[in-house]
């Protein structure tokens, strides 16, 4: 099978439900940025010894997965998307957030990355979420998104990937 069409060659991309868009768009860099996530937080799973933390990450990639596809589609094919980001995954992002924190205590100051590589991988994959944070907010200004649960979701998001940084930083003592 042929992995290439070269649509894409003149610097544009299909969007979800037929649309086309500069590669440059804020909409592709911001769901650009969470591939990138996914990859990064892939490499992290790999690494971690314990199966809690691989179930979390895998959900978390599953997550980004449909953020990246409601990012994909522009507001007037958006009602065709069967499944969107909720507040209710936000809500399960704070539980998991509780739950960690009752088995860390966290730091009362800035840390500097990097007392395990899989929290330092970790703390590089919360960066990247702030980063797609600030992107959906440009484009939620822009008026280019509607749905305020992806920067809810994206908000607890890096907040659980920091603490489950501290987690692993814990657990290789």
């Amino acid at each position: 099978m042929q992995k290439f069409n070269k649509k894409g060659d003149e610097g544009y991309t299909d969007l979800l439900f037929g649309r086309r868009e500069l590669k440059c768009h804020p909409r592709i860099e911001a769901y650009g940025e969470i591939d990138e996530a996914i990859s990064l937080l892939g490499l992290a799973r790999a690494l971690v010894k314990d199966e809690w933390s691989k179930e979390i990450l895998l959900g978390i990639q599953h997550d980004l997965f449909l953020v990246s596809t409601e990012l994909a589609t522009f507001p007037e094919a958006y009602h065709r998307l069967k499944k969107t980001v909720s507040e209710d995954m936000a809500q399960r992002l704070e539980e998991l957030i509780n739950q960690l924190e009752a088995r860390v205590e966290l730091p009362h100051s800035f840390i500097i990355p990097g007392d395990s590589v899989v929290s330092a991988i970790l703390d590089m994959g919360r960066a990247m979420v702030r980063r797609i944070e600030r992107q959906v907010v440009r484009l939620r200004e822009e008026r280019a998104i509607s749905n305020g649960a992806i920067l809810s979701y994206l908000n607890r998001l890096a907040d659980l990937i920091y603490t489950l940084a501290r987690y692993q930083e814990t657990l290789a003592g």
